[in-house]
């Protein structure tokens, strides 16, 4: 039916009438130099001829079609070769015509889009400020939010992420969580009142024991002025006449964000005796493309201001001990906590998870290598090797002096062992305190097993333990 090594994304849907099969793909002969590009097609389930239905550069994905079968919904975007571009929601008619965007004024991406039974609007999530949100949005592109909170299964860090269901009277099923809480399933009806949560799942773990709070915070970038926004995390036996250290935790990404959600990794810290730092700095999605492209071609940038002034701002308040400092983060996380290392000695400790140390090895032997060198750089490594060399860590190590460890998955395909080897091998060639850890059989995400995802954090903790109250003279 789609003989050919083409690239086939995302999931397929049927006709109402079972006669047409829709789906996403980009079956070009250069498919493989246009990863990001797409369109829908049609195939005819009784003579198997495939129909091309959207045309354009960029990605047109997930097809939709309504409930009467005369419209089509999609997502997508005109790609304009940019770091992080909005997905936005369209619709077209069965035979492709008439596309239009019905969320062209919504400045947040748009996933995971259900028709509602009416046929009349569709349902989606989205991320505003940290937030997932659920909204219901017409043919006319006039919205309104139904639920907040969405959360996800996945509880390692505080990401975004969760889903939802519609029912044919448009009541919505979807997962709730909050900082205290891993998901739960909750409902609402089709206008968003009465929300109610209808499990407990965790309780017979969390209520017996005393979790960190999470207070949300803002600070302005010592960059431009520009507001951040983040979360502290207290110990669960927080006292305010005490000081205590502080782990700044940065996410990855970089075009992903952080939000007040559950996370073991964070309360394990905490609950280990540290206040913790999380936050969104500028790259993250939820504050709107413009904040997201203040890194276009320039990642990581300004983030270390960002995240500098949030430690500044936390400390303000008195309760850390400011000469009891660490920080680590995983892959785009990884990056800035290199980065951070080569530029202030100010950490006891640091721990580089999963990182791109020189981006001309990443870009050449990352999976997705024909997208980075497109996307994220002005051109290819050999044409602009000193924008690729002034962006790596790599290029900052002759000034870390900060006990340094690196994490990485042996079977990490994204962020490839080689780059942290780079990193660990300059540290020992510059007698840092440094330290390897290879977890075997563990992905980019290292929570494919439980085992892998104590071990990442029990190998963190215990490489700040070992710098916890040391003097700094004596750590460095």
């Amino acid at each position: 039916m789609t003989r050919g090594a083409f690239n086939h994304r995302g999931g397929l849907a049927v006709t109402p009438d079972g006669k047409r099969l829709l789906l996403s793909a980009n079956r070009r002969d250069d498919w493989q130099l246009n990863p990001a590009d797409s369109d829908i097609h049609a195939i005819d389930l009784d003579t198997l001829a495939m129909t091309q239905l959207t045309r354009r550069d960029g990605p047109d994905v997930s097809p939709l079609v309504a409930p009467n079968g005369k419209t089509i919904a999609y997502l997508g975007f005109d790609d304009r070769r940019l770091g992080h571009q909005i997905t936005r929601l369209y619709i077209m008619n069965a035979d492709g015509s008439n596309a239009r965007a019905v969320s062209q004024t919504f400045e947040f991406d748009i996933e995971d889009p259900v028709w509602a039974e009416n046929g009349l609007s569709l349902y989606f999530v989205y991320d505003d400020a940290g937030i997932r949100r659920i909204s219901n949005i017409s043919h006319d592109g006039k919205s309104r939010e139904i639920a907040r909170q969405v959360g996800s299964a996945d509880i390692g860090r505080p990401y975004t992420g969760g889903g939802f269901s519609v029912a044919r009277n448009g009541r919505v099923a979807f997962v709730r969580n909050s900082t205290a809480s891993p998901g739960d399933v909750a409902v609402t009806d089709a206008r968003g009142k009465g929300v109610r949560t209808l499990t407990t799942l965790n309780a017979d773990l969390l209520g017996h024991k005393t979790l960190g709070k999470v207070e949300r915070l803002t600070w302005q970038s010592s960059a431009d002025q520009r507001e951040i926004e983040g979360w502290l995390v207290t110990p669960p036996q927080f006292d305010a006449s005490r000081q205590y250290p502080l782990i700044l935790e940065i996410h990855g990404g970089p075009f992903t964000a952080y939000g007040p959600n559950f996370s073991v990794e964070i309360q394990r810290y905490a609950a280990a005796g540290y206040m913790v730092l999380y936050a969104n700095p500028r790259g993250s999605t939820s504050y709107g493309e413009d904040f997201a492209n203040l890194i276009h071609h320039a990642y990581p940038g300004n983030d270390y201001d960002d995240l500098m002034s949030g430690v500044d701002a936390v400390l303000a308040r008195g309760n850390v001990d400011p000469q009891q400092l660490f920080v680590t983060g995983g892959s785009g996380g990884g990056v800035l906590t290199a980065w951070i290392v080569g530029k202030t000695d100010r950490f006891r400790a640091a721990v580089v998870a999963k990182p791109v140390i020189n981006w001309t090895s990443f870009v050449l032997t990352a999976d997705m290598y024909n997208f980075f060198y497109r996307y994220w750089f002005s051109a290819p490594p050999w044409e602009a090797q000193d924008e690729y060399w002034r962006r790596s860590p790599l290029s900052l190590v002759g000034n870390v002096k900060t006990p340094t460890m690196l994490l990485t998955g042996e079977a990490d395909f994204r962020t490839p062992i080689g780059e942290a080897e780079q990193f660990y091998q300059a540290l020992k060639l510059r007698d840092v305190p440094t330290l390897m850890v290879r977890l075997p059989q563990a992905s980019h995400g290292m929570t494919g097993r439980p085992s892998q995802f104590i071990a990442k954090i029990d190998n963190i903790l215990a490489w700040f333990e070992r710098y916890r109250g040391v003097p700094a003279a004596q750590a460095n």
